[in-house]
């Protein structure tokens, strides 16, 4: 609230526009309507709002809680899944993926176990960055290698391109993590995948090139791009989200990478397994905040000791699944339905199976439900020829 109005992030606009009058009414604006405003905001909510909030965390504090977090979760993920079920299935992923971990840090690590190794991975100068370059570049090259695969995975690529750009300042500040921005439609500006470079010797290496995947290629870029480049599909398809489908394919292309042979190294695997454990804590602390009685200290705790993530992240992460309660279990919930149905495909077609005919067919109708989804799967197998290559 005290920075000057030319250096506020509502003055964007101003810094995109040439005209001193614009600039000159735009700060006016922000100084006398907007600066006052959040005052009025920021005085409701300690002296109004805060005294009245419940103390329990958790919606379940509230008349029909349970019934009100069930809802949510089938908003987000477009599936019904009971509280407990989202729980379970948390710490059944959990398990497979610290399995794969112990594998990796047998083979690469010395053998240490998760409990040392996972915060050295955080925090050990070996396994952080040393300047802010470094992050740039190193997601860079993964994208550059990404291009390269895709023709090979996916029949329909997209005629957009992605670059990376870092954030404004204010947003680095803030501890602003990866996130995608698409290309217009006009085509004036390729798709932006904006990461934070600040504070290098804070980030882990192990945790940088699954998150281009996962914002980039083949992660958002992909699909959100092809969704937009549908003209014929109806504006819904090709501009909303759903997390269950949005998210879900995300956190299935950081596997995908792996298996796309874009990993330089176990270390970017373990943060490919660090990420996915971390979005499987999610439904385990989400469900636990929401459902049973889990305190912020007992989250952060838990989300701590299972990824790498540094810990000024993680309570931005634990606040997030207070205040958004049924979001985060989506990303991991997307994620097994898309796998469950590609398995499913691959039985079907045997040897004829098409891993690029399988993703052109989740990707090609923009964001739909994951029922939706399934119906639309299921049908492809149970039409197309199994004695063809099973293109669409």
């Amino acid at each position: 609230m005290a920075t000057p109005a030319n250096q506020s992030p509502f003055y964007s606009p101003a810094k995109r526009d040439s005209s001193p009058q614009f600039r000159a009414e735009l700060a006016r604006v922000i100084d006398g309507e907007i600066t006052p405003a959040i005052h009025r905001y920021r005085d409701f909510l300690d002296k109004e709002y805060l005294p009245k909030a419940r103390e329990a965390l958790g919606v379940s504090a509230n008349p029909d809680g349970a019934a009100c977090y069930r809802a949510a979760i089938r908003s987000f993920a477009t599936v019904d899944m009971p509280p407990d079920s989202v729980f379970a299935m948390g710490l059944e992923q959990m398990a497979r993926v610290e399995r794969e971990m112990r594998a990796i840090a047998e083979r690469s690590f010395g053998g240490e176990s998760l409990a040392t190794l996972l915060p050295r991975l955080r925090t050990d100068p070996r396994y952080t960055f040393n300047t802010s370059p470094e992050i740039i570049d190193t997601s860079n090259a993964v994208i550059t290698r990404a291009k390269a695969a895709m023709p090979k995975w996916f029949g329909r690529l997209p005629r957009a391109d992605v670059v990376i750009e870092p954030y404004p300042e204010f947003r680095q500040k803030a501890g602003a993590p990866g996130q995608y921005q698409a290309a217009p439609d006009d085509g004036s500006r390729p798709a932006i995948f904006l990461i934070n470079p600040s504070q290098p010797k804070n980030k882990s290496r192990a945790d940088v090139e699954n998150t281009a995947m996962h914002e980039a290629i083949p992660g958002h870029h992909l699909q959100v791009a092809i969704a937009k480049e549908r003209t014929d599909l109806h504006r819904v398809s090709r501009y909303f989200f759903n997390s269950g489908f949005g998210e879900g394919w995300a956190l299935y292309a950081e596997r995908l990478g792996d298996e796309m042979g874009l990993y330089g190294s176990d270390l970017g695997r373990m943060g490919m397994l660090s990420s996915e454990a971390f979005r499987a804590a999610r439904m385990v602390i989400d469900a636990g905040i929401h459902t049973k009685g889990w305190t912020r200290q007992q989250s952060l705790d838990y989300l701590l000791a299972h990824t790498v993530l540094p810990p000024q992240i993680a309570q931005g992460e634990i606040d997030r699944y207070i205040s958004w309660p049924g979001q985060a279990p989506s990303y991991m919930i997307g994620r097994s339905e898309i796998l469950k149905l590609r398995e499913k495909s691959r039985a079907a077609f045997g040897a004829t199976f098409d891993i690029r005919a399988f993703h052109d067919r989740v990707l090609e109708d923009g964001t739909v439900p994951l029922g939706l989804l399934r119906t639309k799967i299921e049908r492809w197998i149970a039409t197309a020829p199994k004695g063809d290559s099973a293109r669409p």
